[in-house]
């Protein structure tokens, strides 16, 4: 689909030929509008359904299905992490653990790839294990702190909080795989971190009870330190691709990510066993509010489950479409976890929360129209 390069503004002229003919001064002021509407309405229709002929029924259901993925798994993902310490869980190790637990989950998606595909594994050189390592305990910790993050704040102010790692990824992009950081870009950084800002004057309003001042404040600062390693981790992996694999196909994007789920659910079992987490979990199941022991596993298992869905979800549409359209996804899933969290856990939402949640959202909008356009003029 082509967009008027000018930003969709024409101008149009009327020229009167020198004629005695009388002309009625409203046809000239007053142009009727409806042809041209018609016109474009007509060229969107046109362009889009080239557009979807030009991909096979499979491309459109795995996109429709890996949009799907990212825009419930992850809001799950959030929630589920604040219902295990709503009832009962205490260990942030836990919840960090439970987070990358489900890593076999896209080793097994491999299995028919190699089986019944022409993919075969990549071989393992000792820089591209040691990439592994590096991006698995940095994740490992990136994930700790989230857990942080979400044990002393509500959802929906964490779920804010995190959608500013779209301008850690703009920067540590910019610094280590230099990529583009255009005017948009510069924007979108500003305009987000304005609205985490924002978030933070309103702190006083959504602490959860039993949370103390410096607690929330602990919690506010691990998201954003959270954000920031996850910008980092994205840049990282950019440049892992673009210099240590050379290359970019689906199966290598799922080896990628169940390696480093692989390294850090290691480094996560590790710290778990040294905090003495695995006897915690029985402890903590036996007291888990709403169901005991089982409503516990559930919610371990779902945590699992819905983080490397998401992940997954996030990696087929970043291979079958574009980063931009994971960019949209992205926008969209932070209001949906917000008023998901306002129903599920009644966070209050205050004005500034709202417009918090509006500016992260023009922040989104003004990245990904940045980025387009960069697309736009290296391909022409």
């Amino acid at each position: 689909m082509e967009e008027d390069s000018s930003g969709g503004h024409h101008h149009h002229t009327i020229r009167v030929a020198s004629s005695d003919v009388a002309m009625d001064e409203n046809e000239i002021s007053e142009p009727n509008p409806s042809p041209l509407l018609k016109q474009k309405a007509a060229e969107v229709i046109a362009a889009s359904l080239e557009t979807y002929r030009s991909k096979p029924f499979s491309f459109w259901l795995l996109l429709c299905l890996s949009s799907g993925a990212m825009l419930t798994a992850f809001p799950a993902s959030s929630l589920l992490s604040r219902l295990y310490y709503t009832d009962g869980g205490q260990s942030k190790w836990i919840l960090s653990w439970a987070a990358v637990a489900g890593w076999p989950l896209p080793a097994l998606l491999l299995l028919p790839l190699y089986l019944l595909g022409k993919a075969s594994p990549t071989p393992l050189s000792l820089s591209l294990c040691l990439w592994y390592a590096l991006l698995g305990f940095l994740s490992a910790a990136d994930n700790l702190m989230y857990a942080w993050a979400y044990a002393y704040l509500p959802a929906s102010t964490a779920s804010l909080v995190a959608a500013s790692s779209l301008a850690f990824s703009a920067l540590f992009g910019r610094a280590i795989a230099k990529n583009t950081l255009t005017l948009s870009s510069i924007n979108a950084v500003a305009v987000i971190t304005a609205g985490v800002a924002i978030v933070a004057l309103d702190s006083g309003s959504d602490r959860p009870p039993g949370v103390t001042a410096r607690q929330y404040a602990l919690g506010f600062v691990l998201d954003v330190l959270g954000s920031a390693l996850h910008g980092l981790i994205f840049a990282l992996s950019e440049l892992v691709f673009a210099r240590v694999l050379g290359r970019r196909s689906f199966h290598v994007v799922l080896e990628q990510q169940a390696a480093v789920s692989l390294c850090a659910f290691a480094f996560t079992s590790v710290g778990l066993a040294v905090a003495e987490g695995f006897p915690a979990m029985r402890r903590e199941a036996a007291g888990f509010a709403h169901g005991g022991a089982a409503a516990y596993v559930n919610v371990m298992v779902w945590t699992a489950v819905t983080f490397q869905l998401g992940v997954l979800g996030g990696t087929g549409v970043l291979f079958l479409a574009s980063t931009v359209l994971a960019g949209v996804l992205n926008a969209v899933r932070v209001p949906l976890t917000s008023v998901a969290a306002v129903i599920w856990f009644h966070d209050p939402m205050s004005g500034f929360k709202i417009l918090a949640l509006v500016i992260t959202v023009w922040g989104f909008a003004s990245y990904m129209v940045g980025h387009s356009t960069v697309k736009k003029t290296t391909t022409s």
